[in-house]
C-alpha cells in the first residue's frame, strides 16, 4: 500500500493524488517493478528523471458522472442535497452552476463513495465515468455530466504506462503495442495548459481536447476553464490548432487564459510545483 492508501487525510492536503504516483515511480527506479500504470490525470506534468511515459492507450470517455439516490440527475436533486466530491475542480464548477446543493468532501474507492449514497449519508457523489466503466458499474450512473457543465480534469479517462527510460526495448514495445497517438495528442494539449498555468493536478482547472476533422485534415480542439475555489469567477476559453503540435496549442490557450486573469483565480489555491518549463507529453 502507498501513503495515499493508508492515510485518510484529504488528498489535496497530502500533495494530491501524486502521492500514489511517487510510490509507484520509486518502485520502478528501485527495480521492484518494470512497468507502472497510473491514471494519467494523477500524473504531475513535469517529467520524472529516469522515467519514460512509454504509452498512453486509447482513452475512455473522459466525462464526470453523478450517482444519486432514487435515480435523480443533478438538476433534480432538491436544494440542500449533500453531494460528495474530494476534487476542488468539481467543487468549483458545481458551485458555479448555482444549484443550491451542499458539496461535501469525500474520498475513498468507488465502493466507499457509492456506499455513502446507499446509506443515506450523501444524496449523490461525483465520479469519473472511466472509473465506473473499468469496474463495470455504469448501470449505477444516474447522469453523465456534459462538459459544458463540468469540464473534466486534464488527462481524465486516460491511462499512463511508465517504465524506466533506460529500458529502451521495453519503451519501444509498450509504445508500439499500446500507445494511441490521438489520445496522446489530446491529453498532451490538456496537460500543457495545466503546466503553463502552473497549476497542480488538484487545482480547479478543467480541460478537454479532441481530435476533429478540420478543413485541412485532422486538428485539435480544446476547451479549458480555471475557476476560483467558490466557483464565482471563471476564465473559460477554447482554441483549435494543428493535430501535430499539441504543446503549441496548449501554450497558446494557456497564454490567453493568463491574459484573461486565470493566474489571479488560481493564486488563491496556492502555487503548484514548478512545471512550466517542461512540456507534458512525457516523451
Amino acid at each position: 500500500s502507498t501513503e495515499g492508501d493508508v492515510n485518510s487525510a484529504p488528498l489535496a492536503t497530502m500533495g494530491g493524488t501524486g502521492v500514489f504516483v511517487s510510490a509507484l515511480r520509486d518502485a520502478l527506479l528501485a527495480g521492484e517493478v518494470d512497468v507502472a500504470v497510473h491514471s494519467l490525470k494523477d500524473l504531475p506534468t513535469a517529467p520524472a528523471d529516469g522515467i519514460a511515459l512509454a504509452a498512453i492507450p486509447q482513452r475512455e470517455d473522459p466525462r464526470d458522472v453523478i450517482v444519486a439516490r432514487d435515480g435523480l440527475t443533478l438538476g433534480e436533486l432538491p436544494q440542500g442535497s449533500k453531494v460528495g466530491t474530494g476534487s476542488p475542480r468539481r467543487v468549483a464548477q458545481l458551485e458555479a452552476l448555482g444549484l443550491g446543493i451542499e458539496l461535501v468532501g469525500t474520498r475513498g474507492n468507488v465502493d466507499t463513495r457509492i456506499g455513502k449514497v446507499a446509506s443515506g449519508e450523501l444524496d449523490a457523489v461525483v465520479l469519473a465515468r472511466a472509473g465506473m466503466a473499468r469496474l463495470d458499474r455504469l448501470g449505477e450512473v444516474t447522469e453523465v455530466l456534459d462538459p459544458i457543465q463540468v469540464l473534466p480534469a486534464p488527462g481524465q479517462g486516460a491511462l499512463a504506462i511508465e517504465c524506466r527510460a533506460s529500458d529502451a526495448d521495453l519503451v519501444t514495445l509498450l509504445e508500439e503495442a499500446l500507445d494511441d497517438p490521438r489520445t496522446r495528442a489530446a491529453v498532451t494539449c490538456e496537460r500543457t495548459v495545466l503546466s503553463e498555468l502552473e497549476a497542480g493536478c488538484s487545482a480547479p482547472v478543467g480541460a478537454l481536447a479532441e481530435v476533429v476533422e478540420g478543413e485541412d485534415g485532422e486538428e485539435l480542439w480544446i476547451r479549458a476553464v480555471a475557476n476560483s475555489l467558490d466557483g464565482s469567477l471563471a476564465v473559460r476559453l477554447s482554441a483549435s490548432g494543428p493535430y501535430d503540435d499539441p504543446i503549441g496549442l496548449g501554450r497558446k490557450l494557456a497564454a490567453e487564459m493568463i491574459a484573461d486573469g486565470a493566474h489571479d483565480l488560481l493564486d488563491q489555491f496556492g502555487p503548484a510545483p514548478s512545471t512550466s518549463s517542461h512540456h507534458a507529453s512525457g516523451k
